[in-house]
């Protein structure tokens, strides 16, 4: 495989990753706690900021061999992990607006990548 793609989608991942993390802050924020220090110290935000960590690794490791030009068009795909993974989980509606802006943003990313 080659070097370039390899490392692209080591970079994707760590972006699937961040919507994931992002995902689990969104259904911790949706509970009320007993005080401020529950709010932020509880499993749920420290394992997302665990999870945001290892994106970044990701995304520090992918840099040593993708252009940086490529990190910003492929971050752009979390638009799309963010909306499926609202869907599925947090049971948010995709209009047919979102649907075509998430359209468009993948289109952008396969023409930049070809």
């Amino acid at each position: 495989m080659n070097e370039k793609i390899l490392f692209s989608l080591i970079f994707v991942a760590g972006v699937f990753i961040s919507s994931i993390s992002q995902i689990i802050l969104k259904k911790s924020a949706e509970k009320s706690y007993p005080n401020k220090i529950r709010e932020y110290l509880n499993f749920r935000v420290i394992f997302a900021y665990i999870i945001f960590f290892a994106a970044t690794l990701c995304s520090i490791l992918a840099y040593t061999k993708i252009p940086l030009s490529l990190g910003p068009i492929l971050e752009s795909s979390g638009y799309f992990f963010v909306a499926v993974l609202s869907y599925l989980f947090l049971k948010e509606k995709i209009s047919v607006k979102k649907m075509f802006g998430l359209a468009v943003i993948i289109i952008g990313i396969i023409i930049y990548a070809v």
